[in-house]
């Protein structure tokens, strides 16, 4: 049987991993072994950092909401106003309560007092 050569088709499909590759450092993006392992390295980052996006934006907005409290005493802590907010049903999560606390502090004060009565 005659050799195939794989030609024009095993280039394509390099240069395709080797243009996702193209920012990366070293043998990183110039070696077609190291492209695909980085390859499925980086991926698979992304996919854990979508993840861990959420915590940290959550966290943030805690932190947020927790220092105009503290700052202004509406509350003595963020716990005792979110179980507040949950127990008057009031339709807002902490992203738009970390908003209000940064655009808008007297909407906080409203609300806060809202709460209170």
């Amino acid at each position: 049987m005659t050799r195939i050569k794989r030609g024009y088709i095993a280039r394509r499909r390099r240069n395709k991993i080797r243009l996702f590759a193209s920012s990366f450092r070293g043998a990183r993006s110039r070696l077609s072994r190291t492209i695909t392992q980085q390859k499925i390295r980086a991926l698979v980052s992304a996919h854990q950092d979508r993840g861990r996006q959420k915590r940290d934006f959550r966290r943030l907005w805690i932190t947020r909401i927790n220092a105009v409290i503290r700052n202004n005493k509406l509350y003595y802590s963020y716990s005792k106003l979110i179980h507040k907010v949950y127990k008057e049903q009031l339709l807002l999560n902490r992203k738009i309560l970390a908003q209000l606390a940064i655009l808008n502090r007297n909407c906080i004060y409203m609300i806060s007092n809202d709460i209170l009565k």
